[in-house]
């Protein structure tokens, strides 16, 4: 393996660096010895202001960039807020790649989605598969934010000689996660909905009250009579002993904690430059994103299950086929993240034990 690229004292901005990733990615960064590093909040630096970010830029002139931040969720608002998620991540993309460009940045590192594939593309989908057919509708234009992103990267290397370099990451979880339950990824709601369900079973009323106090709910917390909890929870497919979950359970997905993803990433950044993905001379410069993942699959019904056994939920868990699945199956290859020298670490089994854990004490 090649010396890191940066040094430690190196002025890295992570953008997003509350997130679910980009916390991770500087914690790892922090334990590689990177000292110099520069992160913002949403309330500090709006992404979606270009004069913000301007002058965020014109002051701390940074010397490397990471952009996890975006505009997530899950299906359910996917669909639904579908003008936000392509608005809002096309100008965080366009103003924080821009800038950077503007201000002289050499080495970028931008975290699309797997999202970006064709619905029905083979699998193990490999990174050659990108534009070749349509996509999956219920997340569309979050994917061509991601394609527009990923493009914009690229361009700039083959245009200015820039080491902008594009991952693209399998469906995440872990420490940090957004646990609401509309508008979550599916494995933290799909946690938090069998918990309360188990809890709720149990007559475990204190528990549940605890968790609304945490995180309310449609504006409302664990301070609500029993009667009106029982009526919120049970609009988001909750009651005792009984959880009702979005879809029919048979697609398939892989899942990768974050924290490995967050090392997958770094790793990149540090030891990978943007002519190690070029294609053979003579041929035309595209696909040179990096698939992040595990290269391991399972289903979402069999991801309940054992979710359920993690949090010793033994009630009925039922599916609520009259709303989409998605993508009936989505597993990367991960072939050129293993010739970069990259593997993951923790498995699924222990990763959803981690991440309940977390969830009961954050």
């Amino acid at each position: 393996m090649r010396a890191p690229k940066l040094s430690p004292s190196t002025k890295i901005y992570v953008a997003g660096h509350r997130g679910l990733v980009g916390s991770a990615i500087w914690k790892n960064l922090e334990a590689r010895g990177y000292t110099n590093l520069v992160g913002r909040t949403h309330s500090e630096l709006d992404l979606t202001d270009p004069i913000a970010v301007r002058t965020f830029f014109d002051e701390e002139r940074p010397e490397a960039v990471i952009l996890a931040a975006a505009h997530v969720g899950g299906i359910l608002a996917n669909n639904t807020y579908r003008a936000d998620f392509i608005y809002d991540n096309l100008q965080i993309q366009q103003h924080v790649i821009g800038e950077s460009f503007r201000h002289g940045v050499k080495d970028l590192l931008f975290l699309g989605s797997t999202c970006i594939y064709p619905r029905d593309a083979e699998q193990p989908i490999r990174e050659e598969a990108l534009l070749t057919a349509p996509l999956e509708y219920t997340n569309e234009p979050y994917a061509i934010a991601k394609i527009a992103g990923l493009k914009l990267c690229e361009s700039f290397n083959l245009q200015y000689g820039t080491n902008y370099l594009a991952v693209m990451p399998t469906n995440l979880y872990g420490p940090n996660d957004n646990f609401h339950l509309e508008n979550s990824h599916v494995l933290p709601a799909m946690i938090r909905k069998i918990y309360l369900a188990d809890r709720l079973g149990a007559g475990d009323w204190e528990a549940v009250r605890h968790d609304l106090e945490k995180r309310p709910v449609a504006g409302k917390s664990g301070t609500s009579s029993e009667q009106a909890i029982l009526e919120l929870l049970g609009r988001f497919g909750i009651s005792p002993s009984k959880v009702r979950l979005w879809g029919s359970g048979r697609p398939l997905r892989e899942f990768l904690w974050s924290e490995d993803m967050a090392d997958a990433s770094v790793h990149v950044l540090l030891h990978v430059d943007f002519e190690d993905l070029c294609p053979k001379a003579g041929e035309p410069i595209r696909n040179c994103h990096i698939n992040i993942g595990t290269g391991k699959e399972l289903s979402i019904a069999e991801l309940a299950g054992l979710i359920a056994e993690t949090v010793g939920f033994t009630g009925e868990i039922q599916w609520d086929s009259t709303k989409p699945d998605g993508t009936m199956r989505k597993l990367t290859s991960v072939e050129k993240l293993h010739a970069l020298g990259w593997h993951h670490e923790v498995e699924i089994e222990e990763g959803v034990r981690r991440l309940f854990d977390w969830y009961r004490t954050h």
